[in-house]
């Protein structure tokens, strides 16, 4: 019986990495190009100037990842330029930020779509953020990006 539980385990693992392999990383740098392909060859199709931008890992080739970013632009970027950073990008216009992780407790700041956000920490549908001189909390479905 042990040996079956075992088994299941390890299946569901595999097959639980094999679709799951799409994850999220941020931007390293203030300036970072975007290739059309996995290599310095290829022409860049447009500059990212926003540190933190949260993008979207899709594949992998040698040191390149092919990204997807809040606007589905799509195409590669060099591993050096992306790090674990967490941050995000409110994606509902007139976001609130509450002072605790409750509709009920008292917003102070509103956000509009596209800002981005640095993420503190997350805990059930709630996240801790930081933007600018504003700390508070936001729900966790109104963001995308590295939660």
């Amino acid at each position: 019986m042990l040996k079956i539980i075992y088994i299941v385990f390890i299946f569901y693992f595999s097959f639980q990495s094999l679709f799951a392999n799409e994850y999220f990383l941020t931007l390293r740098n203030d300036k970072v190009n975007l290739r059309q392909g996995p290599s310095f060859e290829y022409p860049i199709k447009l500059f990212y100037k926003k540190k933190f931008l949260p993008v979207l890992i899709q594949d992998e080739f040698e040191n390149f990842r092919k990204i997807r970013d809040h606007e589905n632009n799509t195409g590669w970027i060099h591993i050096s330029q992306l790090s674990k950073k967490k941050a995000a990008i409110t994606i509902e216009d007139d976001q609130l930020i509450f002072n605790k992780p409750s509709i009920y407790s008292k917003p102070f700041a509103i956000l509009k779509k596209g800002r981005l956000c640095k993420i503190l920490k997350c805990k059930d549908n709630w996240c801790r953020i930081s933007v600018e001189n504003y700390k508070g909390w936001v729900k966790k479905d109104s963001l995308w990006g590295l939660l």
